[in-house]
């Protein structure tokens, strides 16, 4: 859906458009400075989209967030709701409804669309009970150390997790010290209960 279909559809829905930006830093700044019921985000690519989101939703909580993406990528959706959004919409979305679901996360209810909500339970059941693989919104650890954890409280020890990621086991030993430096604990036992805490959320919702 085209930037100007989107405005005509909200126009028509009775929506006013306050703002519009082109890039991730003018949309955050024009969204601190208007506070606008709504913040509606063409997602054009995954980590700026899913940034802006966390940004805007610890520096302007009163703002609803709502995402469309191009694809209807199930864990983009996943991570753009735990960044803080309140809804999740696929650009084919029928022009005329769209106004209908920015009032809805105006009103504070959450808004994801049929057809995407199926995959997303299917994304967060493919997960196991403890959470592993899922990643919290703030974390210190970068995606390759999550990784590494996560094969580690599946059981794996240093020497098979350098087999299974092809690195040297130095290599993974030195991922660990981080690891266990940024979670600020002594030892392997001890970084997975840190990471099973951190998960903790999402890990006890499915139990």
């Amino acid at each position: 859906m085209a930037r100007r279909v989107v405005r005509d559809a909200l126009e028509k829905g009775g929506i006013a458009v306050i703002a519009e930006a082109g890039d991730v830093r003018d949309a955050t700044d024009l969204t601190l400075h208007y506070r606008p019921d709504v913040l509606l985000i063409d997602v054009s690519g995954e980590r700026d989209g899913v940034e802006m989101t966390r940004r805007v939703c610890d520096r302007a909580p009163e703002v609803g967030v709502m995402m469309l993406s191009t694809s209807g990528d199930a864990e983009l959706g996943m991570k753009g709701l735990r960044a803080g959004a309140s809804g999740f919409m696929s650009k084919d979305v029928e022009p005329q409804d769209l106004a209908a679901h920015v009032r809805r996360v105006a009103a504070g209810e959450p808004v994801v669309a049929g057809g995407l909500l199926q995959r997303m339970i299917d994304y967060v059941r493919a997960f196991p009970d403890d959470g592993r693989g899922m990643r919290p919104v703030h974390s210190p650890l970068t995606s390759r150390e999550w990784e590494v954890l996560d094969v580690l409280s599946a059981g794996y020890g240093i020497e098979q997790i350098a087999k299974l990621f092809v690195l040297s086991p130095e290599t993974v030993r030195t991922h660990m010290k981080a690891i266990m430096r940024k979670l600020q604990v002594r030892s392997h036992a001890e970084a997975v209960q840190a990471a099973r805490r951190m998960r903790m959320p999402y890990a006890s919702a499915r139990e």
